[in-house]
């Protein structure tokens, strides 16, 4: 066959069919004309799901009536101008295909007025044939009306889900940008009844980030603001104690737009990955900006997906600013805040003994350690029973020895005559052997012990061995490991790294590494896999940090059996060094399999569950 130029209108459609998915993509690519316009109100008005009608009316700057037919050209755009624009996009939309293709698929108008014009005009396109421009009056902005989604391509009308279906895709970019953008007022009705309303405001003071996430996350969201090597991130993650069965709460924006992208999705999993339980996952809404000319958004017509000039850079800052901001998630945290309600620093001065303000039916602290020793028919001051099962006794201090008969003085309050608790309290009681009891300033705290002293025994094991590094074992006769050219590469390239990873790799092939050393805590483990694994992270994403996953999963495994076991008797002495150690401990929220160690339950909370005052 000859070749031939192709028609506007079909050439339209091929666009279409790679930037209009379905109504979803008509609603993305028209709001954020007007967000590029600089309106400040935006109504969305849908039928049937979007698929019979989707009108979008703003009160941005408006089109002149003579750009209207340029405005659903091909590739006419007023955002660039040159490559050097192209290269520093800062619009959310630039490529001037949007328009055009959703003119090509549907009956078509567009309607604008200029804050200064007298009227406004209307321009009407029919399936890719435009009409003539016509006066009309309208208010300053502009409207946008796309019916009949694909009527002319049947084939792509056939793909287009249940109305319900296609309302969530909407639905879900509305959440989307209602994060982006809470400066907006974003009103959305369907069928012509009202269905949704975000209200402009300010997602760090007001409820806008409890609107499309719901007030559990916002309850539970931790604030993270990091800058440096000219980058900033910022937004909110979950504390681990709130997670997901799906990735379903997931928000990643760069420079203000929304994007899916693997290196740093790749980061946030590895930052929560000592944390969350197995199979979960996390939630957050996160903002990366950087110079425009560091990041390139023309990679997809749909301009979802990025690429980073620095990749590894980015990946880098993200894990470890959510690293750091995780590190934080101690027991006694005040969620959204990022910080316990009191400094406990290790190595801090002890915070003053407590006492009830109300007198209390049973006994108060400084009578529970001769009480507890009478309880189970001990002298007061006798040391803990040595477990039947041979497990290490804890290590916290019992109380001193005291004259027959006598109890521990109380210690006197803070001068200033207000009760100062730490933030988990101090313990009152043992339940079952599994769980103790602490009250607080404003309720009672449970603690799981053995979940709580793996992670303190967790934390310090890894904190030893990072002082030491990590060591190479060389082995007495080196191994030849097959790998594809590609990872050959890899391994010659990153060699330096991946000596102080622990392993001493030369290639001998093309095809063929030879291994002279490998981590000596991992000595054990297998190699090959971990070695694999390591290049592959190195070829995808920059850096690798299996070599620390598999050392951190045989400390767990240490740090498990060496913590307390369940029905383990403790002194109050012992239980309160606990609570003070889970206050100091970094990640103490969780055990090491991403249980949590500790719950609260206010004082509040209780009265409801006696239905007191009512």
């Amino acid at each position: 066959m000859p070749i031939r130029q192709l028609p506007d209108t079909l050439i339209n459609q091929i666009a279409a069919g790679e930037v209009i998915e379905r109504p979803a993509s008509v609603v993305k690519e028209l709001v954020e004309n007007a967000l590029d316009a600089g309106a400040c109100r935006i109504d969305i008005d849908l039928e049937e799901g979007g698929v019979r009608l989707v009108r979008i009316r703003d009160d941005g700057g408006g089109i002149a009536p003579d750009e209207l037919p340029l405005a659903v050209s091909r590739h006419a755009t007023s955002k660039i101008a040159s490559l050097d624009d192209l290269e520093t996009v800062a619009t959310l939309g630039f490529r001037g295909e949007a328009l055009p293709s959703i003119a090509s698929v549907s009956r078509f108008a567009l309607a604008s007025r200029r804050p200064g014009d007298a009227h406004g005009a209307v321009l009407e396109v029919d399936g890719g044939r435009m009409g003539e421009v016509a006066p009309k009056a309208l208010p300053p902005g502009t409207t946008v009306e796309v019916r009949e989604l694909f009527y002319n391509v049947p084939a792509r009308r056939k793909f287009l889900r249940a109305e319900r279906t296609e309302l969530g895709h909407i639905e879900e970019w509305l959440r989307s940008l209602a994060l982006a953008r809470p400066d907006v007022e974003l009103r959305v009705s369907h069928n012509g009844k009202p269905s949704r309303r975000y209200k402009p405001g300010d997602l760090v003071s007001d409820l806008r980030l409890g609107e499309p996430l719901g007030e559990d996350f916002a309850r539970q969201a931790l604030r993270v603001d990091h800058e440096g090597a000219g980058l900033r991130l910022h937004g909110w993650i979950a504390q681990p104690a709130y997670s997901r069965a799906s990735a379903d709460q997931q928000y990643v924006y760069v420079n203000g737009r929304s994007v899916r992208d693997r290196n740093i999705a790749h980061a946030v999993k590895l930052a929560y990955s000592d944390v969350l339980f197995h199979g979960r996952q996390p939630a957050y809404v996160l903002f990366l900006e950087l110079d425009p000319a560091r990041v390139d958004v023309n990679v997809h017509p749909a301009k979802h997906e990025v690429r980073f000039r620095d990749s590894r850079l980015v990946h880098d800052f993200v894990f470890r600013t959510l690293q750091d901001a995780l590190a934080q998630t101690r027991a006694g945290l005040v969620a959204g805040t990022g910080a316990a309600p009191q400094d406990m620093q290790a190595g801090a001065a002890p915070m003053p003994a407590w006492r009830p303000s109300q007198s209390p039916l049973g006994l108060r602290l400084n009578e529970a350690p001769a009480a507890y020793a009478r309880l189970y028919g001990e002298p007061a001051g006798a040391a803990a029973p040595v477990p039947a099962d041979g497990s290490p006794a804890m290590p916290y201090p019992a109380s001193a020895p005291l004259p027959a008969g006598a109890t521990p003085a109380p210690r006197p309050l803070p001068e200033t005559g207000q009760d100062t608790l730490p933030p988990l309290g101090y313990a009152i009681a043992q339940l079952h052997g599994i769980y103790i009891l602490a009250e607080n300033a404003d309720g009672l705290i449970v603690v799981d012990m053995h979940a709580a002293h793996e992670r303190i025994g967790y934390e310090r094991l890894k904190a030893a061995h990072d002082g030491i590094g990590l060591h190479a074992q060389p082995l007495l006769v080196p191994f030849a490991l097959a790998v594809s050219e590609r990872e050959a590469d890899v391994a010659e390239r990153e060699a330096a790294t991946l000596s102080a990873l622990g392993f001493d790799v030369t290639r001998s092939g093309p095809r063929a590494l030879s291994v002279r050393s490998i981590p000596a805590l991992l000595a054990n483990a297998e190699p090959e896999a971990l070695l694999r694994d390591v290049l592959a992270d190195l070829r995808e994403h920059g850096e690798s940090l299996r070599v620390a996953g598999a050392r951190d999963e045989l400390l767990a495994t240490m740090a498990c059996h060496g913590a307390v076991r369940a029905h383990r008797r403790l002194t109050l002495p012992e239980m309160n060094a606990l609570l003070r150690d889970m206050e100091a401990t970094e990640r103490s929220g969780q055990c090491n399999h991403g249980r949590p160690t500790w719950a609260h339950f206010t004082l509040a909370e209780i009265d409801q569950w006696f239905l007191r005052g009512r």
